[in-house]
């Protein structure tokens, strides 16, 4: 019988809660705790959140986090959904080569330096978007501009009513595409979408457009599982998601070469 992944999670928001739940389905997870900025229901169960009686993880406040406490509860990887602020707490870590799933958007240079220290002893998968299906995007966008590099390309990315700030997302394909963020990223603001990222190829006789939309929140959760299971046997290093589609596609164009 193949070993469980022992996982740590960070955050325990609207996402956060969602990403625990798909985590705490899948049978080849076990979920030893949760930790949260707040000390609300410090030390409860997750069975009470989740209804699975066989449950025994716990929660725990952001400052109980030391280097001690990985002693105590050991993991084989983190995974992280809370925000820019999780990383102090838990680089030491690295140290003890426990792996790390961060899917934090609003790191500014120190937590990426933090991230790129904390790679250079524990392996480190780093996306700001984890659904497999925007990482799928990028990569196939990347492929399309360089089979037409003359095409015209806009990015359209719908948000809900609230959101104010250009998409994260937007900007990482606009950069992934060498394109200038300020005039080819398109925003849309709707009711309450979720997230949806669109690129569009103009070629004089035809358009092509690679499309991802997120439906549900879960999808973040489905990543962060790709993601761990990806780095179970990876060396010290930060990779991303990316890493994983394009490894994938490599593995069918040499089948075809074939």
């Amino acid at each position: 019988m193949t070993k469980k992944i022992r996982v740590g999670l960070f955050g325990f928001g609207k996402t956060g809660r969602i990403v625990v739940g798909e985590f705490l389905k899948n049978p080849a997870m076990n979920v030893c705790w949760v930790v949260r900025r707040s000390h609300e229901d410090r030390g409860r169960s997750l069975a009470n959140y989740f209804g699975l009686d066989i449950c025994k993880a716990r929660l725990h406040a952001l400052d109980e986090v030391t280097p001690e406490f990985f002693e105590r509860n050991p993991v084989d990887v983190i995974i992280d959904f809370s925000g820019q602020s999780g990383i102090h707490a838990y680089a030491c870590a690295a140290r003890q080569g426990i792996r790390l799933v961060s899917a934090i958007s609003s790191y500014g240079e120190q937590e990426l330096d933090m991230l790129d220290e904390y790679g250079k002893e524990a392996a480190v998968l780093y996306s700001p978007n984890i659904t497999i299906g925007v990482n799928f995007l990028m990569v196939a966008s990347k492929v399309m501009q360089r089979i037409a590099p003359h095409a015209d390309i806009e990015i359209v990315e719908e948000h809900f009513k609230g959101k104010k700030d250009v998409s994260g997302t937007a900007r990482r394909i606009a950069g992934a595409l060498s394109l200038d963020e300020d005039t080819h990223i398109n925003s849309i603001r709707v009711g309450g979408v979720i997230g949806r990222h669109e690129v569009i190829f103009g070629l004089p006789n035809q358009t092509i457009r690679v499309i991802h939309e997120s439906i549900n929140r879960a999808a973040f959760g489905q990543g962060a599982l790709i993601a761990a299971q990806w780095l179970a046997n990876k060396e010290p290093g930060v990779y991303s998601m990316e890493q994983i589609v394009s490894e994938s596609m490599a593995g069918i164009a040499i089948d075809l070469a074939g």
